[in-house]
């Protein structure tokens, strides 16, 4: 089973370059150095705007908004003059990561209205039949009005979609053989397409805390305070989220 060593090294050099470049961003706000302070967000954002681009992405497949309506980059602009305006109230270089992605998830919340729990699908994922997944699957690759998306659409959704591997789902010592089994029967590309597919079809809340605890290794706390929730709620959606990829890999694969 893939452990990811190298992403999660990316990730914690990521981490670490957001909070180094806080003080250059302070100094630049004292000097009222709009240009300067601008160019150094532009370094430090690519991550943010996947994180965004997906979540659009995500919200447009569920019919929350049409496709086109929005754009990555109308978030990006107004999360420069948010960070511009409010960078004053992180008081700590090491906070300056989780308040970027705190900010960034509120400019989100304001615009993306969170369907109703998706009540069916959570109580019947165990009864699925291999058809039914494999029908899924293909209309994952489509837009809400039906329309294929584009490759870096799908890249968005997926994005760092080989990082999503059983070892994000299964953690438990008792599960090791049942890993196995599935490590056997499936290769990298299966796995992290079947469990986006799941996910995507999961309400967007338990969906974007499955996305921060794992892909951008916030802790509970932290993704606790960027979504303004308690953390017994965030333990909650992460749960259900991991149990329903693991009742959907057993079903779709056979695996027992």
């Amino acid at each position: 089973m893939k452990t990811n060593v190298s992403y999660h090294q990316n990730q914690e050099v990521l981490r670490l370059r957001v909070e180094h470049a806080f003080q250059d961003l302070v100094t630049f706000k004292k000097e009222e150095d709009k240009t300067s302070f601008n160019e150094q967000l532009l370094k430090i954002l690519p991550e943010v705007k996947k994180y965004i681009n997906g979540r659009l992405i995500a919200a447009i497949k569920k019919g929350n908004f049409s496709k086109g309506k929005y754009k990555a980059d109308d978030f990006v602009d107004q999360l420069f003059i948010e960070i511009y305006d409010h960078i004053d109230e992180v008081k700590k270089e090491k906070d300056f990561y989780l308040w970027l992605f705190k900010k960034t998830n509120e400019l989100l919340e304001d615009i993306i209205v969170e369907e109703e729990f998706d009540e069916f699908f959570f109580k019947n994922i165990d009864e699925y039949s291999k058809p039914e997944w494999d029908e899924m699957a293909e209309n994952f690759s489509t837009d809400g009005d039906g329309d294929l998306l584009m490759i870096e659409e799908l890249d968005d959704i997926l994005y760092n979609h080989n990082d999503y591997t059983l070892n994000k789902v299964f953690i438990e010592d008792d599960e090791k053989e049942l890993t196995n089994k599935i490590d056997k029967k499936l290769n990298e590309e299966e796995i992290g397409r079947h469990i986006n597919m799941v996910l995507y079809n999961l309400p967007l809340a338990m969906r974007d805390v499955f996305d921060l605890f794992t892909n951008q290794q916030f802790t509970l706390e932290e993704v606790a305070s960027i979504r303004n929730s308690t953390v017994k709620e965030i333990e909650k959606l992460l749960k259900d989220a991991k149990n329903a990829l693991k009742v959907s890999l057993f079903n779709r694969y056979s695996i027992s």
